[in-house]
Parts: structure tokens; C-alpha cells; sequence
């Protein structure tokens, strides 16, 4: 459906974990990583966790093989697909990094089904090390949003793909961090959210759920993922579909009204000549 663009968090919402959380404690980082964890940004660490592993020996091979054991329920792999087939634009905007994101990607086969990533930068530094980035550098140019963490807002992500796009697309929203509350606030009528159910984004909603103008649908499982998000494009296609066929038969009622007048016209001409 090609009025239909559709917004996936990464991070247990596509995935079944945090993939940052599956290659530290895959490559037996974890005691360090914890160590680390108040000491500086979450990125900052992730940068530095590379170091750490890269300095014991580990590549980016060994990387490359703990995110291949991510864990995903195979009906979320399904609906990308069966989303991606009917036309949909699917985007990622998550707060993990592009070469966990990739890679897990194409280890599942759905590299191919989304139109762009925005996360996190991650690339391998001549020395073989894994690099990676904040989003935006909170020090020289902050975001200025009090909901998000410093180094990205996925509001203004989510608000940029909505202006670079062409005609009136209509969004759904699936995540389910704290992250992905501020997005949530600023989806507009017409659109949809999909929080995770007893993740902490639904559990932001809840407090205040008439603070969103999108219509809230919540899911727990693979399952529920798929059937919610296959209902909801669904719904948008009839719906899109219906107000097309009403714009065109009201133009073509315009125009019989017109016409009738031309001749109604001609008529009064003709019989006062």
C-alpha cells in the first residue's frame, strides 16, 4: 500500500532482545560493561566496549557470529515480508547501531525490505575495530527535546520523514521504549501506534493515552505483531481506497452538474432568439 508508511523500532520490538545487551554478554563483557555503565553515555560505552573486546582479541567476525543467534519470533519475520510485498515504505528508527542492524538483517533476510535506517553509526576502523557513534553529538548540537536520550529524538527523525515524502501518507508506529513515547505524541489523526504491552512505552501511554492523536493498538508476541500490523494496513487500503472512489464520483457529479447548466443555458439562448 503505497499510502502506507510504516516505522519500526529495532531493539525488542523487531528483535526479541537488545542487541547491544546480546554482543556484551555473548563475548563475556558483561562484568565490565556494568562497571562502565554510570560512567559515561550509553553510546560512549558502546564505542568503548569494541575497544575493550577488539584489545582481547576479538573481530568482527566473532561479532558478526552472537548477532546471528538474535532472537526474532518467525511471525515477525513474516509480516515485514507480507508489509514489504503489499507496497508499504518500511523505515527503522532505533537507538542501536547500523552494523548490528545489518547484519542482523540480512542474517533474516530482510535487508532488502526496508527503505532507509536511522540509527546509531557503526563502522569498522582501519585497525579491524568496531566503531560507534551517537546519532547526533549532543555537544555541539543538541537536540533540545526533554523526552529523549541526548544523542537522538526520534520525533524529529520520525517529523523529517514525514516532510520528505510526496502526498498524504498515513503512519504506524511500532516500539517499545521510553524513546519511542515522544514519536508516539507526535503522530497525528489518521495515524496508528503500536507500543509493546508492558514495555515502557506502554506503560508511558497509559498514564495519559488521550495525549496521542494516533489510535493506540497494543501487541505482546510475534503473533499479535503480525495480525495487528497486516489488520491495520489493511484498514488504511479500504479506507484510502473508499475516499479516492468518493472524490472521483463526487467530481463526476460536478462535472454532470456543470454540464446540465451549459445546456440549461444554451436552451434559454436559443428560445429568446
Amino acid at each position: 500500500m503505497a499510502g502506507v508508511v510504516v516505522i519500526f523500532d529495532f531493539d525488542n520490538t523487531i528483535i526479541d532482545c537488545d542487541s547491544d545487551n546480546l554482543v556484551v554478554d555473548g563475548l563475556g563483557a558483561t562484568n565490565l560493561f556494568n562497571e562502565l555503565l554510570p560512567t559515561m553515555p550509553w553510546n560512549s560505552l558502546m564505542d568503548r566496549m569494541m575497544k575493550e573486546l577488539h584489545s582481547q582479541g576479538k573481530t568482527i567476525e566473532d561479532i558478526v557470529e552472537v548477532l546471528k543467534t538474535t532472537p526474532i519470533h518467525p511471525r515477525i519475520v513474516a509480516a515485514i515480508k507480507a508489509a514489504h510485498a503489499l507496497g508499504c515504505d518500511l523505515r527503522i528508527v532505533s537507538d542501536a547501531n547500523v552494523f548490528f542492524i545489518q547484519t542482523i538483517l540480512k542474517h533474516l533476510g530482510l535487508d532488502k525490505c526496508f527503505s532507509e535506517i536511522n540509527t546509531n553509526p557503526g563502522y569498522v576502523d582501519e585497525q579491524g575495530r568496531l566503531r560507534i557513534q551517537p546519532f547526533c553529538d549532543f555537544t555541539v548540537c543538541p537536540h533540545g527535546c526533554s523526552l529523549c536520550p541526548p544523542n537522538m529524538c526520534k520525533s524529529v527523525i520520525t517529523e523529517g520523514i514525514r516532510a520528505s515524502i510526496e502526498g498524504r501518507k498515513r503512519m504506524i508506529y511500532l516500539g517499545d521504549g521510553v524513546g519511542d513515547y515522544c514519536p508516539s505524541l507526535n503522530l497525528r489523526e489518521g495515524d496508528f501506534v503500536m507500543p509493546r504491552k508492558n514495555f515502557p512505552v506502554f506503560d508511558k501511554i497509559c498514564q495519559n493515552p488521550l495525549a496521542l492523536k494516533a489510535e493506540i493498538h497494543e501487541w505482546t508476541d510475534g503473533e499479535e505483531f503480525e495480525h495487528i500490523l497486516l489488520k491495520l494496513i489493511n484498514r488504511i487500503t479500504i479506507e484510502e481506497t473508499t475516499a479516492a472512489q468518493f472524490i472521483t464520483t463526487d467530481f463526476k457529479l460536478e462535472t454532470l452538474s456543470v454540464s446540465g447548466h451549459e445546456v440549461d443555458a444554451r436552451e434559454d439562448m436559443v428560445f429568446k432568439v
